[in-house]
């Protein structure tokens, strides 16, 4: 049996509890790997969702395990809400690869779902974004840890909140206390 109330002495976080996020086992919050998913095009799919449901199922042939993800949230295009709207969410991975590995495997899952780089923020087949590895912070040699608009937006924080709502962003604050005063994607919410 998975103890869950033991306290992380780093940062005085309790593990995840399986019974609020979907997770068996306890998670170090100071070493999670967090993507987000978004999807305004659904390009050969009949759906976003399943465009979604799909990328989530090629995470592993990239070598990264999904252990837990969170529902779909759907809200408007950002900055353009006169685009196609989006839907979003956030899994929690666990890889052997390093940031930068991480990130050219993400690539290589948008590629296959025919993601088109054309002008930013244009409607996108699959948008993966690594959220937080860890509490890695700063410039990394071109990626930029935690995502730097990440905390700023509902649809990355709300759907973050659902499956670890005591996760904190490196520079402050909690994923549920992000959510509820993000300023970006206002109207974001699970379907």
């Amino acid at each position: 049996m998975v103890e869950t109330a033991k306290r992380n002495d780093r940062n005085g976080v309790r593990p995840a509890d399986a019974s609020q996020s979907g997770i068996d086992a306890p998670v170090d919050l100071d070493q999670a790997v967090i993507v987000a998913l978004g999807c305004n095009d659904k390009g050969a799919w009949s759906s976003c969702r399943e465009a979604l449901e799909a990328a989530v199922a090629r995470f592993r042939s990239e070598g990264v395990d999904v252990l837990a993800r969170s529902s779909w949230w759907s809200s408007l295009a950002w900055p353009d809400p006169q685009d196609p709207p989006f839907l979003n969410g956030v899994a929690l991975v666990r890889t052997d690869h390093d940031p930068h590995a991480l990130m050219a495997a993400l690539g290589r899952i948008e590629d296959a779902f025919g993601r088109q780089r054309s002008v930013r923020n244009a409607p996108r087949t699959l948008d993966l974004d690594l959220v937080a590895y860890g509490r890695l912070s700063g410039d990394l040699e071109g990626l930029i840890l935690p995502h730097p608009r990440a905390a700023e937006r509902k649809f990355v924080m709300g759907p973050l909140a659902e499956i670890l709502p005591d996760w904190r962003h490196p520079h402050g604050g909690r994923a549920a206390d992000l959510a509820a005063t993000a300023a970006v994607g206002r109207d974001a919410h699970p379907v």
